[in-house]
C-alpha cells in the first residue's frame, strides 16, 4: 500500500499563482514563499471586504477514538470533490501543532488521495505563523519580567501574574516552574510554567481579529495580572502590545497552498479543540468566502468540541453563518465506541456498531441544535461490510439525517462526489437558521453549565468556591457578556476519557478558569486536562528521520 507520504510527494502540483489565479488573484496578490506556497498580501485582504459571501460548510465528527475518523482528510476531500462536479470551492483548515507531529498524533495534513501539499512543509515549520505566535506571547513575559525588574511602575502583585510562557512542543517538566533564579541580578523568583503555542491566547487572537488594528488593540487586552489593588494589568499598560502586533504582522496573512487535485486551500491558525477554540482563522475563513461559492472548513476533535467552539465563539464574534454541516464516522470508530477492542474492529460486528452509534446520534442532536442542517459521512475502510454500512445509513435516516458512504481516501475527489452533491444542495436549500447556544447576557457560571447539560448532557457542574468567586470578578470587570471556552477530554462527551458512547448524568468537575481578555472568551478547565500536553511512551520523534535522499522519513 503506498503511503501518505509517498502519494504527497508524486503530487503534481501547479505553480502557487496558478493555485490564486483559480480565486482571480492576481501575482501581487500574494507573497511567495517558495514555489508552492504563499500568503494572501494585507493589500488584497483589505480590498476583499465588500461582495456578497459563498456558502459555509462545517465539516466535524464524533469523538476520536484510536480507530481513526478521517475529519481532515474528509474536509479535504470534499473540497476536491466539490470542484469535480463545477463548483468553485475553497478549504479551510488549521497548521499542524509540532507537538502532535513528534508526539502522538504524527502529520495533519489529511490523508490519503485526500491531502493539502506540500505535507512535509505544512506539518514543520511552514510559512513561521507559529514561531512568530510563541515569539510574541514571550516577548510579553519578557517585557513583565522586564518591567518588575525595572521598578515595577504598574505596581503588579508578582503573586498574581497570570501570564505564563509558551513552547510549540509537548514538554511536561515544564508545566510547573519556578523562575527567575540566579539572584537579584536575575530578578525575582515566582511560580510560572509553560503552555504549548497552541493554547496562548495570542494563537486565539490571531485566529480572531479581523485585521492588523483590531489584532493590536486585542493584543493590548489582554490582562496579564493584577496589581496589589486587585486591578487588572493589561499587556498595552506595559507598552508591550505594538512590539506583538510587528511580530505577527506577517502572520496574520492566510496561508495559500493546494490540494493533490489543485484545489485551493487555506491553512492558517492552529488553536487545539480540547484547549482552546479549535478553528482555523476568521481572516482566512472570511477571505475564503469573498472568493469562492462553497467553503469548507473544520473544528477540532468531535463536535463537543469543535463544533460547539466554532458556533459558540467564531460564528458569534465574527458574525459567520454556516449553512450546513457534515460529521464524520467511521464504521470501525463506532465500534469501539460499541465495546470492541482496537485488534477486533476488522470483523463485522452489527450489533456493536448500533450500540456505539449513539455516540453519531448525540453529535447529530446537537448540532442540529444551533439550528444548522446535518449529513453524516461515512469515511470508508476496506473492512467495512455492506451489512455495517446499511445499519448506520438506517440509523441515521432514523434521526432524519442522510448518511452518505464516502471513499476519498482511495479515490480522492472522485470517491465523495455523491456527499458532495448532496452537501450543495443542503447548503443551497436555505435550511439553516443559525442560533448560538446561549445569549451574552447569561451569567459566565450559567454559560458553562449550559454547555455541559446541552452538548455533553452532563447531570451537573461541580464549581469550587474560588472558582465561583473568580466568575464573579471577571463579571464585576465587565467580562460578563463573553462566551465560554471549556477545556475537556475530547475523547469523551464526559471529562473521563475512557467513558465511550453517548453517557448521560455525569458531573462535570470545572478546576480552573481564566480570563482571555484579548481574545474575547473565559477558559473553563475541567477535569484532568492539561494546557501542557507530555509525550507519550513511544513519542512519534522516534521514528522521524532524513533518508538517504534527504527526504523526511516517518511524519506519516
Amino acid at each position: 500500500m503506498t503511503s501518505d507520504i509517498e502519494i504527497a510527494r508524486r503530487a503534481e502540483k501547479l505553480p502557487i499563482a496558478a493555485i490564486g489565479a483559480k480565486l482571480g488573484l492576481g501575482v501581487d496578490d500574494l507573497v511567495p514563499y517558495g514555489h508552492d506556497k504563499a500568503k494572501v498580501s494585507a493589500d488584497c485582504l483589505d480590498r476583499l471586504q465588500t461582495g456578497q459571501d459563498g456558502r459555509l460548510i462545517l465539516v466535524t465528527a464524533i469523538n476520536p477514538t484510536p480507530a481513526g475518523e478521517g475529519k481532515t482528510t474528509t474536509t479535504v476531500g470534499l473540497v476536491d470533490g466539490l470542484n469535480r462536479i463545477g463548483r468553485k470551492a475553497v478549504v479551510c483548515i488549521r497548521e499542524p501543532s509540532l507537538g502532535p507531529c513528534f508526539g502522538i498524533k504524527g502529520g495533519a495534513a489529511g490523508g490519503g488521495h485526500a491531502q493539502v501539499v506540500p505535507m512535509e512543509d505544512i506539518n514543520l515549520h511552514f510559512t513561521g505563523d507559529f514561531h512568530a505566535i510563541t515569539s510574541a506571547h514571550n516577548l510579553l513575559s519578557a517585557m513583565i519580567d522586564n518591567h518588575i525588574y525595572w521598578g515595577n511602575g504598574e505596581n503588579i502583585d508578582t503573586r498574581r501574574i497570570t501570564w505564563r510562557r509558551v513552547v510549540d512542543m509537548n514538554d511536561r517538566a515544564l508545566r510547573q516552574i519556578v523562575a527567575p533564579l540566579g539572584g537579584p541580578r536575575n530578578g525575582f523568583p515566582r511560580e510560572t510554567g509553560f503552555d504549548i503555542t497552541v493554547a496562548s491566547e495570542v494563537m486565539a487572537i490571531l485566529c480572531l481579529a479581523k485585521d492588523v488594528e483590531d489584532l493590536q488593540q486585542r493584543l493590548g487586552a489582554i490582562v496579564i495580572g493584577y496589581r496589589y489593588d486587585k486591578s487588572p494589568v493589561f499587556a498595552r499598560d506595559i507598552k508591550a502590545d505594538g512590539a506583538m502586533a510587528v511580530l505577527l504582522k506577517d502572520a496574520l496573512q492566510p496561508n495559500l497552498v493546494q490540494t493533490l487535485e489543485n484545489n485551493p486551500a487555506f491553512v492558517h491558525g492552529g488553536p487545539f479543540a480540547n484547549i482552546a477554540h479549535g478553528c482555523n482563522s476568521v481572516v482566512a475563513t472570511k477571505a475564503a468566502l469573498k472568493l469562492a461559492d462553497y467553503v469548507v472548513t473544520e473544528a477540532g476533535f468531535g463536535a463537543d468540541l469543535g463544533a460547539e467552539k466554532f458556533f459558540d465563539i467564531k460564528c458569534r464574534k465574527a458574525g459567520l453563518k454556516p449553512a450546513a454541516a457534515v460529521i464524520v464516522a467511521t464504521i470501525r470508530a463506532l465500534k469501539m465506541n460499541g465495546g470492541v477492542a482496537k485488534a477486533d474492529l476488522g470483523l463485522e460486528n452489527v450489533e456493536a456498531l448500533k450500540k456505539g452509534a449513539v455516540n453519531l446520534g448525540r453529535h447529530i442532536d446537537n448540532v442540529r441544535s444551533f439550528g444548522v442542517p446535518v449529513i453524516v459521512a461515512i469515511n470508508h475502510f476496506t473492512t467495512d461490510s455492506d451489512a455495517e454500512v446499511a445499519a448506520i445509513q438506517e440509523y441515521a435516516a432514523g434521526l432524519g439525517v442522510e448518511a452518505v458512504l464516502c471513499r476519498h481516501w482511495a479515490e480522492g475527489g472522485k470517491g465523495i462526489e455523491e456527499l458532495a452533491q448532496k452537501i450543495a444542495a443542503l447548503a443551497d436549500s436555505d435550511q439553516a437558521d443559525f442560533q448560538p447556544l446561549y445569549p451574552d447576557e447569561m451569567p459566565l457560571l450559567d454559560k458553562i453549565e449550559t454547555v455541559a447539560k446541552r452538548i455533553y448532557r452532563a447531570g451537573g457542574i461541580a464549581v469550587e468556591r474560588a472558582v465561583k468567586e473568580q466568575l464573579v470578578q471577571f463579571e464585576a470587570m465587565g467580562y460578563g457578556h463573553l462566551p465560554v471556552c471549556i477545556a475537556k477530554t475530547q475523547y469523551s462527551f464526559s471529562t473521563d476519557p475512557t467513558l465511550l458512547g453517548a453517557p448521560e448524568g455525569h458531573i462535570v468537575p470545572v478546576r480552573e478558569v481564566r480570563l482571555s481578555a484579548g481574545a474575547g472568551f473565559v477558559v473553563a478547565v475541567t477535569g484532568d486536562i492539561m494546557t501542557m500536553p507530555g509525550l507519550p511512551r513511544v513519542p512519534a520523534a522516534e521514528h522521524i528521520h532524513l533518508d538517504s535522499d534527504g527526504f523526511v522519513e516517518g511524519l506519516f
